[in-house]
């Protein structure tokens, strides 16, 4: 999966940017210093994955929201115990 802000692409990435942060659907969450203190733990205590601590905060905000299942191409979120669309 190519992301979106590479190769030529950063027109498509501000569209998409501004769609989301102009909906009335999506939520944005702002990491606060809470958030970040339980990712970083959850990220230096997880040696035997290859957890990234962006998928950390994610998998805390997740929790915390109860959300269950993510639009997420790895395998992170499957082996966090999330469901994976698509």
């Amino acid at each position: 999966m190519t992301p979106v802000n590479s190769r030529g692409r950063h027109a498509k990435a501000v569209t998409v940017g501004e769609v989301l942060l102009n909906s009335r659907v999506v939520t944005l969450v702002h990491v606060d210093e809470p958030i970040f203190a339980e990712a970083w733990r959850e990220f230096s205590h997880q040696s035997d994955k290859r957890y990234s601590l962006t998928d950390c905060v994610s998998f805390v905000v997740m929790k915390r929201l109860r959300i269950k299942t993510a639009l997420a191409f790895d395998k992170h979120f499957t082996q966090a115990g999330f469901e994976r669309l698509p």
